[in-house]
């Protein structure tokens, strides 16, 4: 049983690797934005805009897959018997989908979003949320386009430190059609932990590097006053 870095009476969040830490695997519904396993790194574009340096060397474990597929099968292994627990998964568009996606929804990060690598005059302004796993079927529906009531731009990356900052209205949205514990393994600034205990919801997170377990530990004492709308 590992220590939690952060606990209240809804969120408990651990420091370390999820395939070490793995309380996590207790939840009933997985949802998070692993390592898309792209090798992201970003050289300095903030200055030549006037904003502070953006410069950043890249996400712990993004050089391939590894280790969201192995969180994914982890999740799905330890499932009980009966119908697989759902997963809300984001991920780049250009590289494969995870194993047993059933779904693919688009998350619109708006249009002053993907400034930087725009290809062919397009920016990089949607990316995909994957839905494996149990969610139902039937008729209707909402909208599989997923977009955000504000604006998203790089913001939410500079008030975090996170470059893969997301905002809370988009994963309370993604919540909210959910039951039951949330679970994130990589939980980056924390966005889902936030939404969940915004909702009123218990969750259960992971988050590989210190100093982003600090800016989740202080978004979370905050007691749903976020200081603004942040995520990742």
């Amino acid at each position: 049983m590992s220590a939690p870095y952060y606990q209240d009476d809804r969120v408990t969040l651990y420091h370390g690797d999820c395939r070490e830490v793995t309380e996590w695997l207790e939840a009933d519904v997985l949802v998070t934005d692993p390592p898309y396993g792209r090798a992201w790194k970003q050289g300095d574009t903030g200055t030549a805009r006037g904003w502070a340096s953006d410069k950043h060397e890249g996400i712990a474990n993004d050089g391939d897959t590894t280790a969201r597929d192995w969180a994914l099968n982890a999740w799905a292994v330890t499932g009980a018997c009966g119908k697989p627990r759902p997963m809300v998964v984001f991920g780049d568009l250009t590289l494969a989908p995870p194993l047993g996606t059933k779904h693919v929804l688009i998350y619109d990060k708006g249009n002053d979003a993907g400034f930087t690598g725009a290809v062919g005059g397009y920016r990089r302004n949607v990316e995909g949320v994957y839905l494996i796993g149990s969610h139902g079927s039937g008729l209707g529906g909402r909208s599989a386009i997923v977009s955000t009531s504000r604006s998203a731009g790089g913001n939410l990356a500079r008030t975090t430190g996170h470059p893969h900052t997301k905002p809370l209205d988009v994963m309370e949205r993604l919540i909210a059609h959910t039951t039951g514990t949330v679970a994130d393994p990589f939980a980056g600034s924390g966005s889902t932990l936030v939404a969940a205990k915004q909702l009123g919801r218990k969750a259960i997170g992971v988050e590989l590097e210190e100093r982003y377990c600090e800016v989740i530990a202080k978004r979370l004492a905050q007691d749903v006053l976020d200081f603004g709308e942040m995520g990742a």
